[in-house]
């Protein structure tokens, strides 16, 4: 590799560095940030996707995001945005009061309650939020080479707290919630019982109250209403699937095992607790306290028992990876692509781990699996550095340019995307979609500065004289 291009990857990996810093900091301090997992957010499609058709939405028009939070809140943002905080799925006894949960929160969008309006539109803000890169512990600021994984650039969460809603838009949400339960051959009993389990929560102070039940005011009424329309229906007694509750315990397992601490982890799934969910929570645990040993155990086990569940081979790459194995953990990555294919954090799990191997011949592989990663997620900031990086070592400067103008478009910093876009420009041949993405990207990137920079104003004179 020539000098440039040794260069030009010492600048891909401080710019990376940084993005690390910055993102680790948010997490530390607020505790919030997006968590990208490939299973729960499929666990969560499979919940939801069925609600949001009964409500006559576009699934595919629906994002859901998970945020790192203890608490128990979910809300909705204008573009047909849903957070869910992992506390509130944490909280969810069962299936079917979360997918209550979310009917009442797809409810808000069918009804027109948005709330936060400056918020969430699928500019600027929506690519921060799904500017990401893979794996919980990574998003939870892993040792070493995670940091990379952490989300880049993405915004705290701290400053976005929902409006409250008023009652009446409440006891709207709630019929709606209803009818989508109903219309989907399911009971809407799971939103009672989630509410009477919170119901003290009506008496405390607004200081005192769940996050959920200060934007979502709860009253006796309203439980009352519900009530006399589940007891009427004739899905009121309609239980979850037992596949539904083990994926909704797998969910929590995994949570649990990333969000919580290895000691109160152990102290709820211990050893001789066999079950799944109890070993898919150690093993996280085991990686959490760098036991790799254990953790390799608890996961083969798993993989022994389902060796076609794509979800266990990834967790396996994912510790080895984080535990510096990177290249042993190419072959768990290959088998759960292999399981999920077109999957993008997969993919991007893969690439990653071929590049652990140096060997130019792989690098082509890896441009594949990262296009076809960005093709689906194109916001993945993530993906974009690792896109950079490898055009980098192949000796593509202006290919790594484009790639990193990109990455930062991704994560609304629009000035350092423009000054690499035209980088790129200058090098690129014009043929190429790579120079037309890279005027587009100048152009939204000026327009946008110069609004910002019209918002501003002039600055005042301020005279400087001597006197």
């Amino acid at each position: 590799m020539n000098a440039l291009n040794k260069s030009w990857t010492a600048t891909l990996k401080l710019a990376a560095i940084a993005l690390f810093c910055v993102a680790f900091s948010a997490v530390q301090a607020n505790a919030q940030s997006l968590l990208r997992d490939t299973e729960i957010e499929e666990t969560l499609r499979e919940f939801t996707d069925p609600i949001l058709r009964a409500g006559g939405l576009t699934p595919s028009s629906v994002d859901i995001y998970l945020v790192n939070d203890p608490s128990l809140n979910a809300f909705v943002t204008r573009g047909q945005n849903i957070f869910l905080h992992s506390g509130l799925i944490l909280a969810a006894d069962n299936p079917n009061q979360l997918k209550g949960v979310i009917a009442h929160e797809a409810g808000h969008i069918t009804g027109g309650h948005i709330v936060r309006s400056d918020y969430g539109n699928r500019s600027a803000y929506g690519a921060m939020l799904i500017a990401a890169g893979i794996g919980l512990a990574a998003i939870l600021a892993g040792e070493g080479q995670a940091g990379a994984l952490v989300l880049g650039g993405s915004q705290q969460f701290g400053v976005l707290e929902a409006l409250s809603y008023s009652r009446v838009n409440e006891s709207a949400a709630d019929q709606y919630a209803f009818d989508y339960m109903d219309r989907t051959g399911q009971s809407a009993q799971g939103l009672i019982d989630f509410f009477e389990k919170f119901r003290a929560q009506e008496v405390l102070s607004q200081a005192r109250r769940y996050p959920y039940f200060r934007g979502h005011p709860l009253s006796a009424d309203r439980i009352d209403a519900l009530r006399e329309r589940v007891r009427d229906s004739e899905h009121r007694d309609v239980k979850d699937t037992p596949e539904e509750l083990h994926k909704h315990a797998m969910m929590q397992a995994k949570l649990r095992g990333f969000l919580n601490g290895p000691a109160e982890v152990y102290s709820r799934f211990p050893l001789s607790d066999q079950s799944k969910p109890a070993r898919y929570a150690r093993a996280v645990a085991n990686f959490k306290q760098a036991d790799l040993r254990n953790a390799i155990k608890e996961i083969n086990s798993l993989i022994e028992d389902e060796p076609e569940n794509a979800y266990f081979h990834e967790l396996k790459a994912q510790i080895l990876y984080e535990s510096g194995k990177g290249i042993e953990a190419i072959e768990p990555s290959k088998r759960a692509l292999e399981l999920r294919p077109d999957s993008p954090l997969l993919e991007i799990a893969l690439a990653q781990a071929t590049l652990e191997t140096r060997d130019p011949g792989e690098f082509g592989k890896v441009v594949d699996l990262l296009k076809s990663a960005l093709a689906t997620e194109p916001s993945n900031s993530y993906g974009w550095y690792l896109l950079a990086d490898v055009y980098a070592r192949q000796g593509k400067t202006a290919l790594a340019q484009y790639a990193t103008a990109e990455r930062f478009y991704a994560v609304g910093d629009v000035q350092s995307a423009r000054s690499f876009a035209q980088r790129a420009q200058e090098e690129l041949p014009r043929n190429l979609p790579q120079w037309r993405r890279a005027s587009d990207i100048i152009v939204v990137s000026e327009t946008q500065l110069a609004s910002k920079s019209r918002r501003r104003g002039p600055k005042p004179f301020v005279s400087i004289s001597a006197r």
